[in-house]
């Protein structure tokens, strides 16, 4: 039987860690790389036996890939603090780990919280990598959404794995407020420009109709719809604020009145 490390990076999760190893509490071994949690993160996770590490934040990639370093087994699963294995993902992962990894990676659909409700299974999920051979792969460096990138055999397993992140409405639109700041500083290194017609225009639309039609969040509902035009803001917002910094690069102050505050030429 191959052996499973776990590998998870937290910050204050003393609401969701617990549910979330409680989900692979059966793993050979589940490593913690915490950012200085000021509430119970740390207590939990050593109540599960979880082997613990501390380091500042160093942004999504590299604390994902440092807590990866961490592990000590070749087929390694990446979750987040706020996600669990469904059951039925767990029996699957089982059944393939006890006659052994056929492959270098492995995606898994992921299903949401949307607001007061979990998305219908019947709805188009995403898919992650998270199961993979670490001598294969290793994180991404991007600054949000960093993910393991793997050379290799991909396959796709047919259960899905819970989010629980997005409790309420709230919640998600400082979210996406937090990560599209958080993406502008990557598309200006990558010389990504913002091109307002296509991105700011023309694009949300269509983002809004994949959306809601295509992926089929009309079947959850109000809460469906809601998710559609956030997401669809959230597209908007990234290039807004690209199209913001060119912008301030620019001009500067310059289209203001004299003695306006200075402005902000930051990526923020």
């Amino acid at each position: 039987m191959d052996k499973l490390s776990v590998f998870v990076t937290t910050y204050n999760n003393e609401k969701t860690l617990a549910g979330c190893l409680d989900s692979v509490k059966w793993a050979d071994e589940i490593v913690v790389l915490d950012s200085f949690s000021t509430d119970a993160t740390m207590e939990i996770a050593k109540q599960f036996g979880c082997r613990t590490f501390q380091h500042r934040f160093m942004g999504y990639g590299p604390q994902k890939q440092m807590a990866l370093e961490h592990t000590r087994h070749d087929y390694v699963l990446l979750l987040d603090a706020d996600e669990q294995l469904s059951p039925a993902l767990q029996d699957e992962i089982k059944a393939l780990r006890e006659k052994g990894f056929d492959a270098d990676g492995y995606t898994m659909a992921r299903q949401e919280q949307l607001f007061w409700r979990m998305c219908s299974p019947k709805v188009r999920m995403n898919h992650f990598l998270r199961l993979f051979n670490r001598n294969k792969g290793k994180v991404s460096d991007m600054p949000i959404h960093a993910a393991p990138q793997v050379d290799g055999v991909i396959r796709r397993l047919g259960e899905p794995f819970y989010h629980f992140g997005e409790t309420s409405v709230h919640v998600k639109v400082e979210k996406i407020n937090h990560y599209s700041s958080g993406l502008v500083e990557d598309k200006v290194a990558k010389g990504k420009k913002s091109r307002p017609w296509i991105r700011l225009v023309l694009y949300p639309p269509f983002f809004f109709l994949r959306s809601y039609l295509f992926k089929r969040n009309f079947l959850n509902g109000w809460a469906g719809f809601i998710a559609s035009v956030t997401m669809t803001y959230y597209s908007f917002l990234k290039y807004a604020k690209l199209y913001e910094y060119e912008q301030r690069q620019k001009y500067g102050g310059s289209l203001l009145p004299k003695g306006a505050p200075p402005t902000d030429s930051t990526c923020q």
